[in-house]
């Protein structure tokens, strides 16, 4: 008998048409056992695989229609799976269960997905890279010195090494696509309360975070965002007629890592080449439009979440979400006021640019992974680089509500390059179908990176 899929979509057609659902299980797991040792993308197994697969199985028989029929899915470790261990990748909640699944959960479940386990991420999905004191360090499959990025590296570690076809995360600044770029894989963060969020823990930043599929292809991102979204769509328009900007920086005075910049440049070289609209220009952005402008709300959020408990145990936190927590505690409501303001006047500014264009492109990160022991690229093209400067071309849409997708566009080092496609109001299926066509048209340039799948 030959081996299963690994798509999706080919999946659970193969499972329609009769094929065991337990086989792909199967598959995911020999896979886990041998990967994720070395790079530590999952930190929960779920020991009912087979239980859930032969689910499938009865209620195939019975004739449901079941879109996701025996897909293996890795869920965030900081989105609900019932009666699993949900940590936030904290020590605080290291004895959590899970008392109900999150509706994105239940929805996957009722399309037929396997929640195969639950994948690491940084405490309180408030770090740039993937690691706790609580599950350790989440290495990049290409090399276990890097890191993958976070808060999601963990779902997209899973992804690209071929645990699984798809995964969940959430994306409060990025946190869904940064990683999947670093990796080389594709990351949807889909409009604010498109896909329903929760029930689950208190964001630090409430209402800006969604619900966020990652899969290898746009094909298979696309298959799981039609199970999870609420409603129908705006039809898809022509990408004949679409103004397409390209942004490089996303407007902002930051240097982008030479790699990175050569692959956005072959990239919108391969767009133009097929007849796309490519022009170059940025958002008009107010002052506090990149993180610094908007982080004192993570702090403030985490101060008030955890603040009592941080200062009672400060042993039991990743000493920089301590540090954040003690910024948190240290502000004003005039510092807070301010940050409010600031995310106010960046979603006013992007809206305002998306209303003149129909889509941007920029890279998803403006620097490749970088070493796992480190909050960020120490350096980006040779100038020194905050902690944060490898996030910036990211947190505008969360803070604006809107769409965006990273897809890979080259990996002219051996690391992979994101290229992030962000949308107007609405515009997910529009989005999603640009997104297609320009896999295709980097497929036959050459720049869609391999998979680490080995």
């Amino acid at each position: 008998m030959s081996a299963p899929p690994t798509m999706a979509r080919a999946i659970a057609a193969a499972v329609r048409e009769g094929m065991d659902p337990h086989a792909p299980a199967a598959v995911a797991l020999a896979r886990v056992a041998r990967r994720n040792p070395e790079i530590n993308a999952l930190c929960h197994v779920m020991p009912a695989t087979e239980a859930q697969a032969e689910a499938v199985r009865a209620r195939l028989a019975a004739g449901e229609e079941l879109p996701l029929a025996g897909v293996p899915v890795v869920i965030k470790d900081n989105i609900w799976v019932q009666g699993a261990p949900v940590s936030q990748g904290s020590r605080l909640f290291a004895d959590f269960r899970a008392p109900q699944d999150a509706l994105a959960v239940a929805r996957l479940r009722q399309a037929g997905a396997v929640i195969l386990g639950i994948g690491s991420c940084s405490e309180f999905a408030c770090k740039g890279v993937t690691s706790t004191p609580l599950h350790g360090v989440t290495r990049h499959p290409a090399d276990p010195a890097l890191t993958p990025g976070g808060s999601s590296g963990g779902p997209a570690v899973a992804v690209t090494s071929g645990m699984a076809p798809l995964a969940l995360g959430t994306d409060a600044g990025g946190s869904s696509r940064r990683p999947p770029a670093h990796v080389g894989i594709v990351g949807f963060k889909p409009g604010q309360d498109v896909i329903p969020y929760g029930p689950g823990f208190a964001d630090p930043v409430p209402g800006i975070s969604v619900m966020a599929p990652m899969a290898a292809d746009v094909g298979d991102t696309a298959l799981m965002f039609r199970v999870l979204a609420d409603g129908p769509l705006h039809p898809a328009r022509s990408l004949a007629t679409l103004r397409i900007a390209a942004a490089p920086t996303m407007g902002l005075a930051l240097p982008l890592d030479p790699a990175v910049q050569a692959a956005l440049e072959a990239a919108l070289d391969a767009l133009r080449a097929a007849g796309l609209r490519v022009t170059q220009v940025s958002p008009d952005w107010p002052p506090g439009s990149d993180p610094s402008g908007v982080m004192p709300l993570q702090w403030a959020g985490l101060a008030h979440l955890h603040g009592a408990r941080w200062r009672t145990d400060p042993h039991l936190f990743d000493p920089d979400i301590g540090a954040q927590i003690e910024a948190g505690l240290k502000l004003t409501g005039t510092d807070t006021a301010r940050a409010l303001q600031a995310s106010a006047a960046m979603r006013a500014a992007l809206r305002g640019f998306l209303r003149d264009h129909d889509l941007i492109l920029s890279p998803t990160s403006s620097a490749l992974a970088w070493p796992h022991h480190l909050p960020g690229p120490a350096l980006i093209a040779s100038q020194p680089a905050g902690p944060r400067d490898h996030a910036a071309f990211t947190l505008q849409f969360n803070h604006a509500g809107l769409p965006a997708i990273t897809i890979p566009c080259g990996a002219p080092t051996g690391l992979p390059v994101g290229l992030q496609i962000g949308a107007g109001p609405g515009q997910e299926a529009t989005m999603l179908a640009a997104a297609t066509r320009f896999e295709e048209l980097f497929h036959q340039a050459g720049l869609w990176p391999a998979q680490h799948r080995a």
